[in-house]
């Protein structure tokens, strides 16, 4: 049985970052950039006002300014200032070469296109050429998620265009004879599929582009001929439920028809004993647990790390535990790795809940962090250091 870790490990080296493409930068939010982002021009690309003013130029002895002309932003003033003259200027505009100094409006006196009792403080209110970037600066690292801010950086940049990894495909199966889908009739033997909308969304915000296929029947032939038509258009494949050992548990048997190759037969964790991976000729399966919680969990430790991996970041940042102080004392841990449910307050204490059955997703809806018990940890008291992973 391998470790959370060993299991990670063996299955981030059946993959690689995906390839590339290019996208219109208006369209590239929450995508990752698989090259950096260098700077073609200095911004801004002039020296320019950063108040509303008067651009003075060196005073000239014994004489007030004179007013020469104007500058608004798009529309420099044409000539350099001599000595003795200022000119009108707006924020943003380029401060013509000669001005040392901006006079704000409010401070201005101004008689017969004259500004009277101008005093030049060098460099007040002038804002640097590449006072925000220079040309050849690196201004976003390969691997950068795309948001707002990294957005409208690469827009001031003037790239209309970004390079980003392509989102993986994930295809996501459920299935059982005991599962039916949402809105169907159900019989009394049967619950309500649930794990395959979880996973979803869950890769979906990860920065993958996933979609469920069809329920599986507990039959060999349709979870063979479902997984090889889906392995053309998918980067990663996650199977749910099936993945024991019962008699009709057939995922395993379905894939070894595929020519797979089992990477990882069961992980010594609590909860997700069963959780598996395996590699085909086409691409990769990961086969999580049926119940929703055990999922779940296994997506966190497992699939979120290989999202990350094709596309191109650092697979093992997402799974870094995080440090917070035990609420409630916690007693000796079993053998298996565990994960428990838990909720981190704004006072840092983290209160893992009692009730921890793996079927049950309304412990998980009040969760936002997985507690993390090592194999055979000692007792915990209140007050203790705990590690956790977040799951917001």
């Amino acid at each position: 049985m391998f470790s959370v870790t060993e299991a990670r490990a063996a299955m981030l080296g059946c993959v690689d970052a995906l390839a590339g493409e290019d996208v219109e930068v208006e369209h590239s939010l929450g995508r990752v950039l698989s090259t950096p982002l260098i700077a073609a021009r200095d911004q801004p690309p002039f020296i320019a006002s950063a108040m509303d003013g008067y651009a003075l130029a060196q005073p000239k002895e014994g004489a007030p300014y004179f007013i020469v002309g104007e500058a608004a932003a798009g529309r420099a003033f044409a000539r350099a200032l001599v000595p003795g003259e200022a000119i009108r200027i707006s924020t943003g505009a380029p401060a013509p070469e000669g001005a040392v100094s901006i006079l704000i409006q409010e401070e201005a006196t101004i008689e017969d296109g004259r500004l009277i009792h101008a005093q030049p403080i060098p460099g007040r209110h002038l804002r640097p050429r590449a006072g925000d970037f220079a040309a050849g600066a690196a201004l976003l690292e390969r691997g950068r998620v795309l948001d707002p801010i990294a957005i409208a950086l690469a827009a001031s940049s003037g790239s209309a265009t970004l390079s980003v990894t392509k989102r993986p495909g994930v295809v996501v199966f459920a299935g059982g004879d005991e599962v039916v889908a949402p809105g169907a009739m159900a019989r009394g033997d049967q619950v309500y599929e649930s794990g395959s909308f979880a996973i979803c969304g869950l890769a979906n915000r990860w920065g993958a582009h996933a979609m469920r296929g069809a329920s599986l029947a507990d039959s060999e032939d349709a979870i063979a001929s479902a997984v090889r038509n889906a392995l053309p258009q998918a980067d990663l494949i996650v199977l749910i439920g099936g993945a024991s050992v019962g008699p009709h548990d057939h995922n395993r048997n379905a894939l070894a028809r595929l020519g797979a190759r089992v990477v990882v037969d069961k992980v010594a964790v609590q909860p997700g004993k069963p959780t598996w991976f395996a590699s085909t000729p086409q691409g990769c399966v990961l086969g999580l647990p049926g119940n929703p919680a055990s999922a779940i969990v296994c997506a966190h430790l497992f699939a979120r790390p290989l999202i990350e991996a094709l596309l191109g970041r650092d697979p093992l940042a997402c799974v870094r535990p995080f440090s917070a102080t035990l609420a409630t004392p916690l007693g000796k841990n079993g053998a298996r790795e565990s994960y428990l449910r838990a909720h981190v307050g704004e006072d840092g204490r983290l209160t893992p809940f009692d009730n921890q059955d793996s079927s049950l997703l309304t412990v998980f809806a009040r969760a936002n962090a997985l507690a993390i018990r090592r194999p055979f940890a000692e007792h915990a008291a209140a007050g203790d250091p705990a590690p956790y992973l977040p799951l917001a």
